[in-house]
């Protein structure tokens, strides 16, 4: 694969108003089961607005409701750490925010469960998370992984300031059939080889976070080591580690 310095950084359209950045997460997906370590990629309807045709990682923005949703585990140390560095107003559920919001939107979008089966009476639910609960599962946080963040620069479309973690497929506790089809957000997910995933049509920061994943892989995918911080300067992304 590419490294961070020879991906090609395409400047983004500053025709829109500016805006306030709207909290989000993604979740990776990384089945290393076998001899070549892939992602769970999915491909956007081609009438959305936003990214039509692009393949992402599933993910979408914070909902007041994934601040206190109940969890089989909490999030390792480290990973809480490093979710609320340079975050304004940080409190005890901030960091779960980010998890929570990462594994419901994966579920929306993939019927992908990322969690442990609850045996007792299952707590109420809010709308967002109904279907979630519906499956007897409560979330497990235990196992993911802070891998990036990222800006979106001003002026830009739909701007996001989006947190991208990551888990082993071994994490998946269960599928909910249906929820990808021709008409649906994501309308064809795939499981593909890193090298592979960079020749399908991305977005830019999708394309720099592979790279990331790639070197997380390589070190263990560990749950202690350092996320970046891009933001963009000049039309080009900017990398700090946190």
């Amino acid at each position: 694969m590419d490294d961070f310095a020879a991906i090609r950084q395409r400047a983004h359209s500053l025709t829109y108003p500016d805006s306030q950045p709207r909290d989000a997460a993604s979740l990776i997906l990384v089945d290393r089961s076998g001899g070549e370590p892939k992602v769970l990629l999915g491909k956007r309807h081609g009438d959305h607005a936003f990214m039509p045709g692009h393949f992402v990682f599933p993910g979408g923005r914070i909902e007041e409701s994934d601040r206190n949703v109940p969890a089989a585990a909490e999030l390792h140390p480290a990973v809480a750490t490093r979710l609320t560095k340079e975050v304004p107003k940080v409190d005890d559920q901030t960091a779960r925010a980010f998890a929570l919001a990462a594994i419901r939107e994966t579920f929306e979008e993939t019927g992908i469960v990322i969690g442990r089966k609850h045996d007792g009476v299952m707590p109420a639910a809010t709308e967002q998370w109904a279907s979630f609960f519906a499956t007897g599962f409560l979330p497990d946080l235990s196992g993911l992984r802070f891998m990036a963040r990222a800006l979106a620069p001003p002026r830009t479309k739909r701007r996001f300031d989006a947190r991208f973690l990551a888990v082993d497929a071994s994490a998946i506790a269960a599928r909910s059939e249906g929820v990808v089809h021709a008409s649906a957000e994501l309308v064809e997910i795939v499981w593909v080889g890193l090298d592979e995933a960079m020749r399908l049509p991305l977005p830019d920061i999708t394309e720099i976070v592979l790279t990331d994943i790639a070197a997380s892989i390589t070190a263990g995918f560990p749950q202690d080591g350092p996320a970046p911080f891009y933001r963009m300067r000049d039309g080009r992304y900017v990398r700090d580690l946190m």
